[in-house]
């Protein structure tokens, strides 16, 4: 269950077996999620960082690939439900005798779901199309502008959470700003944008070093970011955010474009399995799994990925990994090794991560890499960065469509795909008592 980078291990790993395979996923393609925030800013396009999942599985007869939602799971029978993702299809149980499931996880609004059509992420293909239509609706409404106010509200965009998702994001828009833009508009000036970074930790990056951190700040500066660390979103509307500092008071801020990086809960299949179970499910919703990354009590249902926390093989404490793809990876690997042996008959040992460092982009030639505790920021940082994530990056076109892509953008400051399309379903935002004012 899950196309993702978990997923996606797991049948790769399985594929070496005998055993027959289904897929099942939501969506037809596979998404190369860390660079969805450069759909989002017009770098890439979304055909270069999704394959279809069928594409993938071509030669492989023992893959059957499904287009559908996971909506239950009967662990006593052995089988998934499973609804069509197609109108017309109908609603069916798929069986199983060992269960695979990597459903990743999604943005937590912390209990403001009413913000989610306002402040937009960047985690799904469409939603990353839609921010790319609300930003650059935002720049072509600040030309139609006559009132320096309401243009200055169309060029501020607020990006909440500091980690590396938002400061990717925050280092495009205003890359985009500043070095993209300036030569296309006549009566508004991109350049006098603002791109505000919310954070409520006292740092961008906690994940890093804070040596790391610090560098990444003064990267975003110099890009023209402005950091707001120690704050917390406490209200979003259509044409403004309010914040609170570390000191209670509340700031406003005019905007008409957010976007949403800061934290993550769970895949709701995660609840699912913990409530179909019995198994533990914490506040963010991780259900709890054994070493092996089985669920207490049914060996044959595996869970791995942002949707789990692993019991730890000594103590027994469940602990969370880093919600990124060298997890996901590791533990499909794992997953699909674990299921091989017990065909075999062999013993497969716990699963443990490997770290192997993380990275983190900022922007043109700027970014910060802890690699095994050796710390890196800078250009050579950002050549890294390209590197591991071409490497990664699944086909050849797709890997020779980005680096074309990538060297266009850094030789011409250009970015190709700066679309406004009904598929992005922009919401017009309306100064207050102009609807009334179409009705009258």
């Amino acid at each position: 269950m899950g196309g993702g980078f978990g997923g996606l291990a797991a049948v790769k790993m399985l594929g070496r077996t005998q055993g027959d395979i289904t897929l099942v996923d939501r969506h037809n393609y596979h998404l190369f999620q860390p660079l969805s925030y450069q759909v989002a800013t017009g770098s890439l396009a979304p055909g270069e960082i999704a394959v279809p999942l069928r594409q993938i599985f071509r030669r492989q007869d023992r893959v059957r690939v499904l287009m559908g939602e996971v909506t239950g799971f009967d662990v006593e029978q052995r089988e998934v439900s499973v609804d069509p993702a197609i109108a017309g299809t109908e609603r069916r149980t798929i069986p199983y005798d060992t269960l695979l499931v990597a459903g990743g996880s999604n943005y937590a609004y912390f209990g403001h779901e009413d913000w989610r059509s306002l402040a937009l992420e960047v985690k799904s293909l469409d939603s990353a199309l839609q921010v790319r239509g609300r930003i650059l609706q935002a720049f072509e409404a600040a030309e139609l502008e006559d009132d320096a106010e309401a243009q200055a509200s169309w060029l501020t965009f607020v990006v909440v959470g500091g980690g590396p998702t938002g400061v990717e994001m925050a280092g495009q828009i205003a890359e985009l700003a500043r070095d993209t833009l300036p030569a296309e508009f006549r009566r508004s000036d991109p350049r006098t944008g603002r791109v505000l970074l919310v954070e409520m930790a006292d740092r961008v990056l906690t994940a890093f070093p804070p040596s790391l951190s610090r560098r990444a700040a003064r990267s975003l500066e110099h890009l023209g970011v402005t950091p707001l660390l120690s704050h917390t979103v406490v209200d979003v509307q259509p044409d403004r955010v309010e914040i609170r500092g570390m000191d209670g008071r509340t700031k406003r801020i005019t905007t008409r474009t957010v976007i949403w990086a800061a934290g993550v809960s769970a895949s709701p299949l995660a609840r699912a399995l913990g409530e179909a179970s019995g198994s533990e499910v914490d506040r963010a919703g991780h259900v709890a799994v054994e070493p092996d990354l089985s669920l207490p009590g049914y060996p044959e249902v595996l869970a791995f990925g942002d949707m789990v926390r692993v019991r730890d093989a000594r103590t027994g404490e469940p602990q969370i990994l880093p919600g990124v793809a060298p997890v996901a990876m590791q533990q499909g690997r794992y997953a699909g090794r674990l299921v091989a042996n017990r065909l075999a008959g062999r013993v497969t040992p716990p699963f443990r991560y490997r770290n192997k460092g993380t990275l983190a982009t900022i922007g043109r030639a700027h970014a910060v890499a802890d690699i095994r505790g050796l710390h890196i920021s800078g250009f050579p940082a950002w050549i890294a960065w390209l590197v591991v994530h071409l490497y990664y990056l699944i086909g050849f076109q797709n890997r020779e469509l980005v680096l074309l892509r990538w060297a266009y953008s850094f030789f011409t400051h250009g970015r190709g795909t700066r679309l406004i399309t009904e598929a992005a379903d922009i919401h017009r935002h309306e100064h207050p008592g102009e609807e009334a004012r179409r009705r009258h």
